[in-house]
């Protein structure tokens, strides 16, 4: 896409409950539609309570605006950050609602989610479409979208970092164990998706390409996890190419319904059988920490690992890392008029992702609904792509009118 001129950016998140009231509200919103009786929603929220019913997430949010404002201003960028989440205050209609009483009239998202599947990008496009739909602002707030950042430098090279640190660690444990030349085994980490929902993910009606995995989400993982190892092993010096797999955790649903795997807990137990002695687990999938990471990584695998005698170490997310923080910065910048970065790097084959999403794109099964940014957008998008343009242009760029879903599974 053609670079724009916007006047502010709009960070959106998943959000998290900030107390123990907070919690079970909190579940309702993640959960609305799909009748999960309260019962089954106090049970999931003893992962929230033991940690005084907060989740890391919206702190760790703030500081992410924070730090990404004070970049921006560092390079002379006047666009103000704004927040939004998906399900828990501040809600993103509300959000949306404030920029536009502010005098914000095109705004540029970017998301707490690198990678391509249903619920890390299309839903935070259909988010901003019900928002658009919901508040009236069709037409007169219009929102795009970065692309999909899941292997550029600025994500990936923390995990690099922390992946070289985290090897050292373990290793440094073996030898004090006596044990210097004991296997070491680094597992990369993602949360587990629903296999219908993975096989769509990066799917749509003219994608070039097709992904020997099955599909993008797992594609984009596991090339980034081969670029991570590679470069760690070259900081470290290895010898050798560290032995590596990729896991899945969080999974969640009805039972009888295939979800990615393995399960990270499981691939410890096989590890462990295979005679391995140190693991260092990455959050690969994951931008900042929150419940998932700290409950299923902090809590139940290392505990796991503890059953197990196995030396352990669980890698930072990128959260507010300086080089995380710079690469969101030229992101914003690639879409910019001002201060525009035409050079956009990827560290895989796979990239760099699209700015504009093609039709169908990471479909949803469970019914069609406003959506942004891509080729089928329906709303969002009512501005025309020259830089300068009137907001109100009549022929916007990228907007059509969506088919109506032929879909009738049922829900996940």
């Amino acid at each position: 896409m053609a670079p724009r001129t916007y006047d502010a950016v709009l960070l959106a998140s998943f959000g998290g409950p900030e107390g123990q009231d907070d919690v079970i509200p909190f579940l309702r919103n993640v959960t609305r539609g799909r009748g999960i009786p309260d019962e089954r929603l106090e049970e999931v929220s003893q992962h929230y309570r033991a940690n005084g019913g907060i989740s890391p997430i919206n702190a760790q949010n703030r500081a992410l605006k924070a730090n990404l404002e004070a970049e921006l201003a560092s390079r002379g960028i006047t666009l103000p950050v704004l927040w939004g989440n998906r399900n828990w205050a501040p809600y993103i209609p509300a959000t949306l609602q404030e920029a536009y009483d502010d005098g914000h009239r095109r705004l540029l998202m970017i998301t707490t989610s690198a990678y391509s599947c249903y619920s890390s990008c299309r839903q935070y496009r259909e988010d901003i479409g019900m928002a658009l739909t919901e508040t009236g602002l069709d037409g007169k707030l219009a929102v795009d979208k970065v692309r999909q950042y899941f292997d550029h430098p600025g994500f990936v090279e923390p995990f690099i970092e922390g992946t070289a640190a985290g090897l050292a660690k373990v290793r440094a444990k073996l030898a004090a164990a006596g044990t210097p030349d004991a296997p070491v085994h680094v597992l990369f980490s993602t949360h587990s998706i629903p296999l219908r929902d993975a096989e769509a993910a990066g799917e749509s009606e003219d994608e070039p390409r097709s992904f020997a995995e099955g599909s993008a989400y797992v594609a984009q993982h596991l090339a980034n996890g081969a670029e991570v190892i590679k470069r760690a092993d070259a900081i470290s010096g290895a010898a050798k190419s560290t032995a590596w797999s990729l896991v899945y955790q969080s999974r969640s649903g009805a039972a009888h319904v295939p979800w990615l795997e393995p399960d990270i807990n499981d691939a410890l137990v096989e590890l462990a059988g295979q005679g391995v002695k140190g693991v260092v687990i990455v959050p690969l999938g994951f931008v900042t920490d929150h419940m998932e990471v700290v409950w299923d990584l902090d809590t139940e695998a290392k505990e796991t690992c503890e059953k197990l005698g196995l030396f352990f170490d669980r890698v930072p997310t990128p959260g507010t890392h300086r080089k995380f923080i710079s690469g969101l910065a030229d992101l914003i910048c690639e879409r910019t008029v001002a201060n525009h970065i035409a050079d956009r790097p990827a560290m895989t084959d796979l990239g760099p992702w699209y700015d504009v999403c093609r039709p169908g794109c990471c479909a949803n099964f469970r019914g069609e609904k406003p959506t942004i940014a891509g080729a089928d957008s329906t709303v969002g998008s009512a501005h025309d792509p020259r830089p300068g343009a009137p907001i109100d242009a009549d022929t916007p760029s990228g907007s059509g009118t969506t088919r109506p879903s032929t879909d009738e599974r049922t829900d996940t």
